[in-house]
């Protein structure tokens, strides 16, 4: 099996979240195991994967046009293999196959280490294949695969989710929920450190309901990786608001030197009715007293949040909850969605769908609101001087990139062009910020 690809090239379509990303870098990783060369195209591969997700709409249309688009690749190479994995494949399983003759091989997101037996049994059998078991009788063990690391990294965390909320289907994809152990994430992030990572950003459906064999529980997690390993900054996302506690807040205060200053919190719906329909766990007044506690706890921490917008039933009033929320709270950034159904939730059944129309003209409301929301927040951030770890030099242009505590995104000139600029990459410096945009800062580098 070490060498089916002998070489040939595999490219990976890559859709969806944080952790379909991490997803796709472990497979390259394990097909390069495997003597497969990642390539920059499709046509110039001879193993195509579709790394699906399932969370937007029309998900397996997307999958039957992408797959579509390679039938001339597969005409003029029939050796081509062609898969599809992630969540779409996990919800469709072998109906994929049926519906889609130039598929070879489906395979779900627990079957993602089996990929290079998968590969190499459907090129020796030249059958096609299905692997979408889940694996809950397995504890939670894998190890962070990344071909060339940079200054930060993605780390899994735990996968699946117990929430059920009404609109997601995640817990039907990605499976119940299982956390890492925490010696094992220590062993993992301590390995990355000594190759380079500089940053770690936690991932999982739901990473405040994290919990280890050993018992420890999130906030643990976050302080024993502050405090016994060498990684400069770390970052998490999604955590749910019915698991944010005090606990969890002072120790991000104590660590704050580790633990970033942003934090990602999806409200989804500002409205109490909405969010019990939506089984969040939480009320509107809970929500905000969450906030409240956050904000008292660690002063000018950054909010993001995801909200749907159109859920069935939502009525006008119940919208302007929402956008009465995001007035109140006032995030730096949003992630709007307008509603639309997923398979095997009970929100697809129910019988009072908001139209479209509707939909659309909300949506376009919220994300009015929060334009202006957001462009009177930058300006907090004109003249000010932050920490930013450098992580990228675009030699073309001459300007260095990074990301401050507040996961802004800021671009600086280095003090001189040329090679002697690559050797800020990696170190963290102070920049004053010139001229603050809602997503972007530009600013000039400090002595």
């Amino acid at each position: 099996m070490q060498d089916i690809g002998r070489g040939q090239g595999v490219y990976i379509s890559t859709y969806g979240c944080q952790m379909n990303v991490n997803d796709t870098e472990r497979m390259y990783a394990l097909l390069e195991m495997a003597n497969y060369v990642p390539v920059e195209s499709p046509e110039k591969a001879g193993l195509i994967i579709i790394n699906s997700c399932s969370v937007r709409e029309k998900p397996v249309h997307k999958v039957h046009s992408e797959v579509g688009r390679y039938r001339a690749l597969k005409a003029v190479n029939p050796a081509l293999k062609i898969g599809v994995g992630g969540c779409v494949a996990q919800q469709e399983k072998a109906k994929l196959l049926a519906d889609i003759p130039l598929l070879d091989f489906v395979f779900g997101t627990d079957a993602i280490d089996a990929l290079p037996q998968l590969v190499a049994d459907v090129t020796e059998t030249r059958q096609r294949r299905v692997s979408a078991r889940f694996e809950n009788e397995k504890p939670y063990e894998t190890e962070t695969l990344i071909r060339n690391p940079g200054v930060s990294a993605f780390v899994n965390i735990m996968k699946g989710c117990d929430n059920f909320c009404t609109f997601c289907v995640v817990p039907f994809t990605r499976g119940r929920e299982r956390s890492r152990g925490l010696a094992e994430l220590v062993a993992d992030v301590n390995a990355l450190v000594r190759r380079g990572v500089k940053e770690v950003t936690l991932l999982g459906q739901n990473v405040n309901s994290y919990r280890s064999g050993c018992g420890a529980d999130f906030g643990e997690l976050l302080k024993t990786l502050a405090e016994d390993t060498d990684v400069q900054r770390i970052r998490y996302t999604t955590s749910h608001p019915k698991d944010f506690n005090q606990e969890l807040v002072d120790i991000s205060r104590e660590c704050r030197a580790k633990i970033m200053d942003y934090i990602h919190l999806p409200v989804q719906s500002g409205n109490t009715d909405v969010l019990k329909r939506m089984n969040r766990g939480y009320s509107r007044e809970e929500y905000l007293d969450k906030v409240r506690m956050i904000r008292d706890g660690i002063p000018g921490v950054v909010l993001s949040t995801d909200i749907i917008v159109g859920f069935p039933g939502e009525t006008e009033d119940q919208f302007r909850d929402t956008l009465s929320l995001v007035r109140e709270v006032g995030y730096d950034n949003i992630f709007p969605f307008a509603y639309s159904p997923r398979p095997f939730t009970k929100a697809a059944k129910f019988t009072d769908q908001v139209p479209d129309a509707d939909k659309s003209r909300r949506l376009q409301e919220l994300i009015d609101l929060q334009r202006e929301i957001s462009f009177d927040l930058a300006k907090d951030f004109d003249g000010r001087e932050l920490e930013v770890l450098v992580e990228r030099y675009k030699a073309e242009e001459n300007h260095l990139m990074g990301r401050s505590t507040q996961n802004k995104i800021v671009h600086f000139h280095p003090p001189e062009p040329g090679a002697g600029a690559e050797g800020f990459v990696g170190r963290t410096v102070k920049v004053k910020v010139l001229k603050a945009f809602p997503n972007v800062l530009r600013g000039e580098l400090l002595p």
